[in-house]
Protein backbone atom coordinates (compact mmCIF):
# COMPACT_ATOMS: atom_id res chain seq x y z
CA UNK A 1 0.00 0.00 0.00
CA UNK A 2 1.10 3.15 -1.43
CA UNK A 3 2.16 5.65 1.45
CA UNK A 4 -0.36 8.65 1.26
CA UNK A 5 2.62 11.45 1.16
CA UNK A 6 4.58 9.01 -1.65
CA UNK A 7 4.49 11.04 -5.06
CA UNK A 8 2.90 8.38 -7.00
CA UNK A 9 4.86 7.15 -10.24
CA UNK A 10 3.51 8.30 -13.52
CA UNK A 11 2.57 5.69 -15.90
CA UNK A 12 3.75 6.94 -19.94
CA UNK A 13 0.98 5.54 -22.32
CA UNK A 14 2.00 4.18 -25.53
CA UNK A 15 0.37 7.84 -27.27
CA UNK A 16 3.22 9.73 -25.16
CA UNK A 17 6.31 7.07 -25.27
CA UNK A 18 8.63 8.79 -28.50
CA UNK A 19 10.80 6.50 -30.61
CA UNK A 20 14.68 8.05 -29.32
CA UNK A 21 16.93 8.17 -32.00
CA UNK A 22 21.44 7.63 -30.54
CA UNK A 23 23.02 10.68 -32.08
CA UNK A 24 26.68 10.58 -32.16
CA UNK A 25 27.58 14.38 -33.53
CA UNK A 26 29.84 17.39 -32.33
CA UNK A 27 28.80 20.54 -30.86
CA UNK A 28 28.49 23.93 -32.59
CA UNK A 29 28.55 26.63 -30.48
CA UNK A 30 26.84 28.74 -33.03
CA UNK A 31 23.68 26.47 -32.82
CA UNK A 32 22.79 26.07 -36.24
CA UNK A 33 24.65 22.48 -37.37
CA UNK A 34 26.09 19.47 -35.18
CA UNK A 35 24.23 18.14 -32.29
CA UNK A 36 21.69 21.03 -31.61
CA UNK A 37 20.58 20.35 -35.81
CA UNK A 38 20.19 16.99 -34.82
CA UNK A 39 17.99 17.28 -31.75
CA UNK A 40 15.86 20.12 -33.32
CA UNK A 41 15.70 18.16 -36.80
CA UNK A 42 14.64 14.91 -34.59
CA UNK A 43 12.23 16.36 -32.47
CA UNK A 44 10.41 18.16 -34.85
CA UNK A 45 9.72 14.29 -36.36
CA UNK A 46 8.39 13.51 -33.06
CA UNK A 47 10.54 11.45 -32.19
CA UNK A 48 13.63 11.82 -29.09
CA UNK A 49 17.19 12.57 -29.40
CA UNK A 50 19.61 10.41 -26.96
CA UNK A 51 23.01 12.63 -28.21
CA UNK A 52 26.20 11.64 -27.49
CA UNK A 53 28.63 14.40 -27.90
CA UNK A 54 31.88 13.01 -30.02
CA UNK A 55 33.46 16.72 -30.43
CA UNK A 56 33.78 20.49 -28.98
CA UNK A 57 34.30 22.55 -31.66
CA UNK A 58 35.57 25.94 -31.70
CA UNK A 59 33.17 27.99 -34.92
CA UNK A 60 30.94 30.45 -35.97
CA UNK A 61 28.12 30.34 -38.90
CA UNK A 62 30.48 30.31 -41.09
CA UNK A 63 33.64 29.10 -40.28
CA UNK A 64 35.58 26.28 -38.28
CA UNK A 65 38.79 26.99 -36.25
CA UNK A 66 39.34 23.82 -33.83
CA UNK A 67 37.95 20.74 -33.51
CA UNK A 68 38.87 18.69 -29.74
CA UNK A 69 37.70 14.93 -29.94
CA UNK A 70 36.21 13.57 -26.68
CA UNK A 71 37.64 10.75 -25.25
CA UNK A 72 36.59 7.48 -27.23
CA UNK A 73 35.98 5.57 -24.05
CA UNK A 74 33.55 9.05 -22.62
CA UNK A 75 31.65 8.58 -25.74
CA UNK A 76 31.28 4.75 -25.01
CA UNK A 77 30.29 5.54 -21.40
CA UNK A 78 27.59 7.69 -22.53
CA UNK A 79 26.05 5.13 -24.94
CA UNK A 80 26.56 2.55 -22.74
CA UNK A 81 24.93 4.05 -19.94
CA UNK A 82 22.18 5.02 -22.44
CA UNK A 83 21.39 1.38 -24.20
CA UNK A 84 21.41 0.07 -20.58
CA UNK A 85 17.81 1.12 -20.36
CA UNK A 86 16.31 2.79 -22.96
CA UNK A 87 15.58 1.43 -26.49
CA UNK A 88 16.58 2.67 -29.47
CA UNK A 89 14.91 2.60 -33.06
CA UNK A 90 17.73 4.89 -35.71
CA UNK A 91 20.97 5.85 -35.01
CA UNK A 92 22.55 9.21 -36.53
CA UNK A 93 26.35 9.78 -37.07
CA UNK A 94 27.69 12.99 -37.94
CA UNK A 95 31.29 14.50 -37.03
CA UNK A 96 33.26 12.04 -34.74
CA UNK A 97 36.22 13.26 -34.22
CA UNK A 98 39.23 11.51 -34.76
CA UNK A 99 39.55 7.73 -35.91
CA UNK A 100 39.35 6.09 -31.87
CA UNK A 101 35.82 7.52 -31.69
CA UNK A 102 34.97 6.18 -35.13
CA UNK A 103 35.88 2.87 -34.14
CA UNK A 104 34.63 2.94 -30.38
CA UNK A 105 31.25 3.99 -32.29
CA UNK A 106 30.97 1.36 -34.67
CA UNK A 107 31.87 -1.46 -32.33
CA UNK A 108 28.82 -0.29 -30.33
CA UNK A 109 26.52 -0.14 -33.24
CA UNK A 110 27.85 -3.55 -34.11
CA UNK A 111 26.82 -4.95 -30.67
CA UNK A 112 23.19 -3.26 -31.14
CA UNK A 113 22.75 -4.37 -34.86
CA UNK A 114 23.35 -8.34 -33.88
CA UNK A 115 20.31 -8.13 -31.53
CA UNK A 116 18.61 -5.48 -34.00
CA UNK A 117 19.68 -7.25 -37.02
CA UNK A 118 16.96 -3.79 -38.84
CA UNK A 119 18.22 -1.01 -36.51
CA UNK A 120 18.40 2.12 -39.29
CA UNK A 121 22.03 3.85 -38.84
CA UNK A 122 21.97 7.13 -40.44
CA UNK A 123 25.70 8.06 -41.77
CA UNK A 124 26.05 11.99 -43.09
CA UNK A 125 29.85 11.37 -43.72
CA UNK A 126 30.68 15.45 -42.90
CA UNK A 127 34.06 15.59 -44.10
CA UNK A 128 34.26 19.37 -44.16
CA UNK A 129 32.26 22.70 -43.22
CA UNK A 130 30.32 24.24 -45.62
CA UNK A 131 33.21 26.84 -46.47
CA UNK A 132 35.35 23.77 -46.86
CA UNK A 133 37.41 24.11 -43.21
CA UNK A 134 38.19 20.52 -41.83
CA UNK A 135 36.24 19.02 -38.75
CA UNK A 136 39.06 16.08 -37.69
CA UNK A 137 42.68 16.71 -37.20
CA UNK A 138 43.60 13.66 -39.50
CA UNK A 139 42.30 11.95 -42.49
CA UNK A 140 38.98 12.24 -42.53
CA UNK A 141 38.29 9.45 -45.28
CA UNK A 142 40.03 6.86 -43.07
CA UNK A 143 38.47 7.50 -39.92
CA UNK A 144 35.41 7.05 -41.59
CA UNK A 145 36.22 3.48 -42.40
CA UNK A 146 34.78 1.33 -39.92
CA UNK A 147 31.32 3.56 -39.76
CA UNK A 148 30.82 3.08 -43.53
CA UNK A 149 30.83 -0.73 -42.11
CA UNK A 150 27.60 0.03 -40.14
CA UNK A 151 26.06 2.22 -41.90
CA UNK A 152 22.54 1.35 -43.59
CA UNK A 153 21.70 4.89 -45.32
CA UNK A 154 24.90 7.12 -46.36
CA UNK A 155 23.72 10.99 -47.29
CA UNK A 156 27.45 12.65 -49.05
CA UNK A 157 27.06 15.66 -50.72
CA UNK A 158 28.89 16.05 -53.98
CA UNK A 159 32.33 17.03 -52.85
CA UNK A 160 32.39 14.15 -50.11
CA UNK A 161 30.95 11.16 -52.75
CA UNK A 162 34.30 12.95 -54.91
CA UNK A 163 36.20 12.27 -52.17
CA UNK A 164 34.77 8.98 -50.67
CA UNK A 165 34.84 7.59 -54.85
CA UNK A 166 37.16 8.62 -57.32
CA UNK A 167 35.97 11.97 -58.95
CA UNK A 168 35.64 10.69 -62.47
CA UNK A 169 32.70 8.68 -61.62
CA UNK A 170 29.80 9.59 -62.83
CA UNK A 171 27.15 9.86 -59.47
CA UNK A 172 25.60 6.28 -60.30
CA UNK A 173 28.82 4.80 -60.57
CA UNK A 174 29.87 6.58 -57.05
CA UNK A 175 26.75 5.75 -55.58
CA UNK A 176 27.43 1.76 -56.49
CA UNK A 177 31.12 1.98 -55.45
CA UNK A 178 29.87 3.36 -52.10
CA UNK A 179 26.60 0.62 -51.91
CA UNK A 180 29.59 -1.80 -51.60
CA UNK A 181 30.09 -1.12 -48.00
CA UNK A 182 27.52 -2.37 -45.62
CA UNK A 183 24.63 0.05 -46.38
CA UNK A 184 21.82 -0.96 -48.57
CA UNK A 185 20.25 3.50 -49.56
CA UNK A 186 22.85 6.20 -50.79
CA UNK A 187 21.07 9.82 -50.95
CA UNK A 188 23.37 11.31 -52.79
CA UNK A 189 22.66 15.30 -52.16
CA UNK A 190 23.15 18.05 -55.04
CA UNK A 191 22.79 21.15 -52.72
CA UNK A 192 26.69 21.65 -54.24
CA UNK A 193 25.83 21.72 -57.76
CA UNK A 194 25.68 24.52 -59.85
CA UNK A 195 22.62 23.67 -61.61
CA UNK A 196 19.42 25.56 -61.19
CA UNK A 197 17.40 23.08 -59.08
CA UNK A 198 18.87 21.60 -56.36
CA UNK A 199 18.41 17.64 -57.47
CA UNK A 200 19.02 14.47 -54.72
CA UNK A 201 19.42 11.25 -55.83
CA UNK A 202 18.66 8.28 -54.00
CA UNK A 203 20.20 4.90 -54.95
CA UNK A 204 19.79 1.49 -53.53
CA UNK A 205 21.44 -1.44 -53.71
CA UNK A 206 21.86 -3.91 -56.99
CA UNK A 207 19.60 -1.33 -58.71
CA UNK A 208 16.72 -1.72 -56.76
CA UNK A 209 15.53 2.24 -56.11
CA UNK A 210 17.21 5.00 -58.10
CA UNK A 211 14.62 7.97 -57.18
CA UNK A 212 15.38 11.55 -57.95
CA UNK A 213 13.85 14.48 -56.18
CA UNK A 214 14.45 18.16 -57.04
CA UNK A 215 13.27 21.80 -56.09
CA UNK A 216 13.98 25.36 -56.75
CA UNK A 217 17.47 26.39 -55.33
CA UNK A 218 16.79 28.88 -52.82
CA UNK A 219 19.33 31.87 -52.51
CA UNK A 220 21.33 31.87 -49.98
CA UNK A 221 23.56 29.57 -47.75
CA UNK A 222 22.81 27.45 -44.50
CA UNK A 223 24.66 26.16 -42.20
CA UNK A 224 23.30 22.93 -40.39
CA UNK A 225 21.29 21.75 -43.72
CA UNK A 226 23.15 18.06 -44.37
CA UNK A 227 22.84 17.71 -40.49
CA UNK A 228 18.84 18.60 -40.82
CA UNK A 229 17.99 16.40 -43.23
CA UNK A 230 20.04 12.95 -41.97
CA UNK A 231 18.85 13.57 -38.65
CA UNK A 232 14.70 14.03 -40.02
CA UNK A 233 15.50 11.13 -42.06
CA UNK A 234 16.58 9.20 -39.09
CA UNK A 235 13.38 10.38 -37.12
CA UNK A 236 11.38 9.16 -39.64
CA UNK A 237 12.87 5.75 -39.88
CA UNK A 238 12.62 5.68 -35.92
CA UNK A 239 8.97 5.42 -36.38
CA UNK A 240 9.04 2.54 -38.64
CA UNK A 241 8.26 3.91 -41.85
CA UNK A 242 10.07 2.77 -45.00
CA UNK A 243 13.22 4.09 -46.94
CA UNK A 244 11.37 6.12 -49.25
CA UNK A 245 8.62 7.50 -47.16
CA UNK A 246 10.98 8.63 -44.79
CA UNK A 247 13.45 10.03 -47.56
CA UNK A 248 9.97 12.13 -48.76
CA UNK A 249 9.19 13.54 -45.24
CA UNK A 250 12.36 14.25 -44.47
CA UNK A 251 13.17 16.29 -47.69
CA UNK A 252 10.27 18.00 -47.04
CA UNK A 253 10.77 19.12 -43.94
CA UNK A 254 14.51 19.91 -44.39
CA UNK A 255 13.38 22.32 -47.51
CA UNK A 256 10.62 23.96 -45.48
CA UNK A 257 13.06 24.73 -42.73
CA UNK A 258 15.10 26.75 -45.52
CA UNK A 259 12.78 28.29 -47.11
CA UNK A 260 12.06 29.74 -43.60
CA UNK A 261 15.90 30.14 -42.58
CA UNK A 262 17.00 33.36 -40.17
CA UNK A 263 20.01 34.98 -39.75
CA UNK A 264 22.02 35.27 -36.66
CA UNK A 265 24.55 37.45 -38.27
CA UNK A 266 25.95 38.02 -41.68
CA UNK A 267 27.37 34.73 -43.42
CA UNK A 268 25.25 30.99 -43.82
CA UNK A 269 21.53 31.41 -42.27
CA UNK A 270 20.11 29.06 -40.05
CA UNK A 271 17.51 26.71 -41.03
CA UNK A 272 14.09 27.21 -38.63
CA UNK A 273 13.77 23.69 -37.45
CA UNK A 274 10.76 23.62 -34.98
CA UNK A 275 7.45 24.83 -35.99
CA UNK A 276 5.04 25.81 -33.71
CA UNK A 277 2.70 23.43 -35.95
Amino acid sequence: MRVMNEPAVPVVSELQRRPCVLVFSGHDPSGGAGMQADIEAIAAQRAHALPVITALTVQDNDHVYAVHAVDAEIIRQQAMALLAKIAVSAIKIGIVGNSKNAMAIASIIQTLQHKQPGLPVVLDPVLASGQGDALAREDVIAALQPLLQVATLITPNLPEAARLCPASLSSAAQAQQLLRYRCTDVLLKGGHDVTGDVCNRWFGLHGQRDLDWSWPRLPGEFHGSGCTLAAAIAGQLAHGRTMSVSLQLAQDYTQRSLRQAYAIAGGQLIPLRHFLD
